[in-house]
């Protein structure tokens, strides 16, 4: 089940079209699913618990439909909260062929943490997301891998399936190179008010060179800022 919203009222995206995908679509790969989730407390959360248990939404079907029906060039966000299509760590693959068909011509955009790298699943699911993600990006619907901090980030880039956005501690403000030599921009909106999704568009560039980061923020900011310790 998925809830679409045609114009959002979140101060950070912006009056866009955004949606909403059920908490099974998310992986266990993801640290942020025991903790550290942005979506996982406040207001967006109330309706993200509806949703995964099958109190509010529409059908995929019905959300691809809508998907579709949007004019020409439009900037949209999938998944305020979830993940790309397909329980746990597994994309359903034909479910995101027609999310990407129905894209055509629009300017969406998600986010995932759906596992891409050898060792984090079997090397059946590893192969098909990663084929799933790169076709995507490919086709005009930008799929944003999703890194837990700069090392992470600089694995990720290094598939070239997709462009990479990562992770940060909540208190970095300034844009930084990682390790590997990649330039890492933190996110506009994070910085100024009068910037937002739909004036950014930054995360809807598929082919762009440049790490996008988040800085951890949210009600469980302490645990996502442990999570980027973690994982350095």
């Amino acid at each position: 089940m998925v809830i679409f919203t045609q114009v959002s009222g979140n101060k950070k995206t912006g009056p866009i079209p955004v949606s909403m995908t059920s908490k099974v679509t998310c992986p266990d790969t993801c640290p942020l699913k025991a903790g550290g989730c942005y979506a996982s407390g406040g207001p967006i959360n109330l309706h993200w618990q509806r949703l995964t248990k099958g109190a509010t939404g529409i059908t995929w079907k019905e959300f691809v439909t809508k998907v579709k029906a949007l004019p020409r060039g439009q900037l949209w966000r999938h998944n305020q909260a979830g993940d790309l299509p397909g329980q746990n760590n597994r994309i359903d693959v034909d479910a995101l062929r027609l999310l990407v068909e129905a894209n055509k011509d629009k300017r969406g955009f998600t986010y995932t943490h759906k596992p891409v790298i050898d060792g984090q699943a079997n090397a059946k699911v590893i192969a098909e997301n990663r084929a799933a993600i790169a076709h995507s990006n490919a086709k005009g619907f930008t799929v944003n891998l999703s890194a837990n901090n700069l090392e992470h980030a600089d694995k990720l880039k290094a598939l070239n399936v997709g462009p990479v956005v990562t992770l940060l501690p909540s208190t970095q403000t300034a844009n930084c190179v990682t390790e590997g030599g990649n330039k890492v921009i933190v996110c506009p909106a994070t910085q100024r008010e009068n910037v937002t999704c739909a004036t950014c568009k930054l995360c809807s560039v598929s082919k762009r060179s440049v790490i996008i980061g988040f800085p951890a923020h949210g009600v469980s900011i302490k645990k996502a800022d442990a999570i980027v310790e973690k994982f350095s």
